[in-house]
């Protein structure tokens, strides 16, 4: 495969349908997360403004955050025509100034860490959505509760260890591949 190292697997730039699908499924997550979020406790101006600060703290984190205080200690973000299977690394290197890649793992340090907030904005609206079916059941929220806990069991399961993290050349310094045992495939 183009960019991809023979020996390590690692890639350089992360094949365009790997970045589609991360990307996707990373909106579609936040996106129907939201929609639950203000369908299970609505119609109420509450369910919709609990809904929007879930989206704009999920996206913000994610694509903003992210490229500003992650991507630029990441090795992604100094290599040439490098790109991540999230292209944040690009667009880190517009916003941001380059890091220090000995600070990478701080990104899992700390309680309000990059880690620990990307989880919280991936596992809110599994949380918040399951109150919101006993008090307000219906057949469609109970659909996107669904979708989006597959979501979920999707992206630790199947996309990170088999297509995201397997892949990257920063998983040797990685906390999350470490945590998942990816650090030295």
């Amino acid at each position: 495969m183009p960019g991809a190292d023979a020996k390590t697997k690692g890639y350089t730039r992360y094949p365009a349908s790997r970045i589609v699908l991360y990307n996707g499924v990373t909106v579609i997550h936040f996106s129907l997360g939201g929609a639950g979020i203000m369908l299970g406790y609505g119609p109420s101006w509450l369910a919709y403004l609990f809904g929007a600060l879930y989206l704009v703290f999920a996206f913000v984190e994610m694509y903003l955050v992210m490229p500003l205080k992650v991507c630029p200690n990441c090795v992604y973000y100094g290599m040439k025509n490098a790109v991540c299977v999230s292209g944040l690394n690009v667009v880190s290197a517009k916003i941001a100034r380059k890091g220090d890649i000995n600070n990478f793992s701080k990104r899992a340090k700390g309680m309000f860490c990059h880690n620990n907030m990307y989880i919280t904005s991936l596992a809110l609206p599994v949380i918040g959505i399951i109150p919101a079916l006993i008090i307000n059941f219906s057949f469609l929220l109970l659909a996107i509760f669904i979708v989006v806990l597959t979501l979920l069991l999707f992206r630790f399961f199947v996309l990170f260890p088999r297509i995201v993290c397997i892949h990257c050349r920063a998983r040797n310094i990685c906390p999350n591949a470490q945590s998942m045992g990816l650090n030295n495939k």
